[in-house]
């Protein structure tokens, strides 16, 4: 592996465990028993590397949201969709952890964010269209799509935060990819009223599945799931 491979490895992986204001340039240049002019050679500074990074992890969620457009998609789609995008999000933890901080720090970065956001919103938009086409959930008018996905865009990138803040048991607890997963629960929540009668079933199981752990989950989702019946 390259040395400036090796530098973006380890620096997302540093940021991952120990959160990336508290590691300088210094501590991935002796991580990787290199000296800081080594370092210096391939990234001007700690934003170039934290920029580089984010465009690895935009091109990966552009990679898994590529949706087809030559037919509708199934559950087992949807499944995968969910999945890999979580799986994005535990795989780069630091950037939606301290993403308002990083943001302000660099303009290229919030202007490539900006990008990244929209083109979700649209992948998302065009899921629910697919999965419309498939049967899986009623039609929607334009306007109530666009505010579908964006409920789905604003539970996916804050429940991390969530997680950390309103349900963390133990402040020196660590977030694990299965409670990050527990979101998915969520956004199946979001799509329950728009649910047709022949997958309202399979995708309750679905849903099941990634059921969140801390307390009070079974009265809240009670409530929704009895407000869901009502719009059904």
């Amino acid at each position: 592996m390259k040395t400036r491979d090796k530098i973006l490895l380890t620096s997302l992986e540093l940021f991952n465990e120990r959160g990336e204001r508290n590691i300088t340039t210094n501590h991935i240049a002796a991580h990787l028993a290199i000296s800081p002019g080594n370092l210096y050679y391939h990234f001007r500074n700690k934003s170039d590397i934290i920029y580089e990074i984010f465009q690895e992890y935009e091109k990966l969620v552009d990679y898994y949201l590529d949706i087809p457009e030559d037919r509708a998609i199934n559950l087992e789609d949807l499944t995968f969709y969910l999945e890999s995008v979580f799986d994005g999000l535990w795989s780069y933890r630091f950037f939606h952890r301290d993403l308002e901080y990083l943001l302000d720090s660099d303009p290229r970065l919030r202007q490539d964010y900006r990008g990244f956001t929209n083109r979700c919103l649209a992948a998302i938009d065009r899921i629910f269209g697919k999965l419309a086409d498939g049967g899986i959930i009623a039609p929607q008018l334009d306007e109530l799509r666009s505010a579908m996905s964006l409920n789905v865009w604003l539970v996916i990138t804050n429940w991390m935060a969530f997680l950390k803040t309103a349900h963390a048991a133990d402040e020196s607890a660590s977030l694990t990819l299965t409670e990050l997963k527990q979101g998915i629960y969520q956004v199946l929540t979001l799509e329950l009223p728009y649910l047709t009668p022949e997958y309202r079933e399979r995708v309750m199981a679905l849903r099941e599945k990634y059921r969140p752990s801390f307390p009070d989950t079974s009265e809240s989702s009670g409530c929704r799931e009895s407000a869901a019946r009502e719009v059904g």
